[in-house]
């Protein structure tokens, strides 16, 4: 990824822009095979530091660039001619951004890929490993790690789909020169060039693509990294020690403080939380770029060099940063287990909501008569299964105290969460 948006890699899409333009002219009879061998030996020659030098004087990066690429040619060779012919630096730039962040997002897509693929086979592994779900923070109902795992499985999913979708939305270049008007060339040159770089033309451009593309492709970039930093900040809140149902990868000689020599620190899903806010900080910059003077103007320009090589590499860091967390998460179904039963039962209410209705009480009974039970038990720190099988009137209902007690069972919560992870499309 850093090859990608090296300054090496930038000028030699930037050529190649150039190269696939002059192809055409050859195609045309203009230019021989001759002088395309001639044109790229040219370029392997110019340095990046003759290029600075020349923008030192020029104040003009492409035309440092070509004048380093004509320093290499003959005297009044007919390169010369044809090089960057009736063409703008907004279509050699525009044109190679799409083709660096093309390439950039098939690495993203892979590092995605890899997670899901773990996510599925974590998936299956802990199906029927029983957990308590928490709304608020609190206490909800049993749940199963898996079924956690499918979720975050199936947004895996969509952020696939989402940054294929950016990838071609971005796949547009434009050769039509200054203001976008093909006064020197045909749209039929622009297709044709483009075609050859695996490109489409922006259908009608100013002297730039229009910048919603962009913004466009860095919302998927964002939304990426904020599901990342949302599977971390849930491993985070389950590695809390008062909670330890699953931990970070913590390596043979690592140090969690320099104090107290006990500590085991979810650093590396802080640190992904961290770099979710840089992606999302420059999502503002990016979208700023749309509204730009006229035709154009080039303060969208410094953005875009920041933002996009940052926010691209910062979230393929991020999705293998992730996937080596999945390789090595410690999973702890036994304290799964203790959290669940430490409310005492508290979990099951709305299960013993439905078996009132069920035998015909009225909801706003049943809800009352549920909810004061288990306030005694949250309160009193009985197990709410007894002070409900307790009563009377509840071992009346259904049938003796045995009865009452089997609505205590995770029996029931997980039936269909095979069918959840088929749903998500894990087999």
């Amino acid at each position: 990824m850093v090859r990608i948006f090296s300054a090496q890699y930038r000028w030699a899409k930037m050529f190649e822009v150039e190269y696939a333009a002059c192809e055409f002219w050859q195609q045309e009879g203009k230019l021989s095979i001759r002088d395309l061998v001639r044109l790229r030996e040219a370029f392997g020659k110019v340095t990046l530091s003759e290029i600075a030098r020349r923008e030192a004087r020029t104040r003009h990066e492409i035309l440092a660039f070509l004048e380093a690429l004509e320093a290499r040619l003959g005297f009044g060779d007919p390169l010369k001619r044809y090089l960057h012919y009736g063409l703008t630096s907004s279509d050699i730039l525009d044109t190679a951004l799409a083709l660096q962040v093309r390439e950039a997002t098939g690495l993203l897509l892979e590092g995605w890929k890899r997670i899901a693929g773990r996510l599925a086979q974590l998936a299956k592994k802990y199906s029927r490993t029983a957990m308590v779900g928490r709304t608020h923070g609190i206490h909800a109902e049993p749940i199963t790690f898996g079924g956690k795992l499918a979720g975050w499985f199936s947004e895996a999913q969509r952020n696939l789909v989402r940054l294929k979708q950016a990838r071609e939305i971005l796949s547009y270049g434009k050769l039509s020169g200054a203001v976008g008007t093909h006064v020197y060339h045909s749209p039929q040159f622009e297709a044709r060039v483009l075609r050859r770089l695996g490109l489409r033309p922006e259908p009608v451009s100013t002297q730039v693509i229009p910048r919603d593309r962009h913004a466009e492709y860095f919302c998927a970039l964002a939304l990426s990294a904020c599901a990342v930093e949302r599977f971390a900040l849930e491993i985070r809140h389950l590695q809390r020690t008062e909670v330890r149902e699953v931990e970070e990868p913590f390596g043979k000689g690592q140090k969690g403080s320099s104090a107290m020599p006990h500590k085991r620190n979810p650093v590396l899903c802080e640190n992904l939380a961290g770099l979710a806010r840089l992606v999302r900080g420059y999502l503002s910059a990016i979208l700023e770029n749309c509204a730009l003077w006229h035709e154009r103007d080039i303060s969208h320009s410094s953005v875009e060099r920041v933002a996009f090589s940052d926010g691209v590499i910062l979230l393929d860091f991020m999705l293998w940063r992730f996937l080596s967390i999945l390789d090595g998460l410690r999973v702890y179904p036994e304290n799964m287990k203790r959290n669940l039963e430490a409310s005492r039962g508290l979990v099951f209410s709305q299960k013993i909501l439905h078996a009132l209705l069920e035998k015909g009480i009225e909801r706003e009974q049943a809800y009352l008569w549920v909810q004061k039970d288990a306030g005694k038990a949250w309160e009193s720190g009985l197990s709410f299964q007894e002070i409900f099988g307790r009563n009377p009137k509840a071992r009346r209902i259904f049938g003796g105290r045995e009865k009452v007690q089997r609505l205590f069972a995770l029996d029931g919560y997980f039936k269909r969460t095979r069918s959840i992870l088929r749903r998500a499309g894990i087999r």
